[in-house]
């Protein structure tokens, strides 16, 4: 979804964020801190992913999901 040219901008830089928290080591609550370290991974990235999605036209991801699904088949 990220490269197909009807995603919208704000979704495309909503997955990028989503994508980059989850991957960066620098945390709003540094890890080590008990549950509340793991708890906001576990509902910022999920958050940022359901919002990405909601502004995505539905025949985007129809169109995103059966390309992996066809993908998949041919290997």
């Amino acid at each position: 979804m990220m490269v197909h040219e009807r995603t919208p901008l704000a979704s495309k830089i909503l997955l990028g964020a989503a994508i980059g928290y989850f991957l960066s080591p620098i945390d709003l609550i540094p890890d080590f801190v008990p549950v509340l370290g793991q708890l906001d991974d576990l509902l910022i990235v999920p958050g940022l992913l359901f919002l990405a999605l909601r502004f995505v036209p539905a025949d985007v991801v129809a169109e995103c999901r059966m390309g992996v699904v066809d993908d998949q088949t041919r290997s």
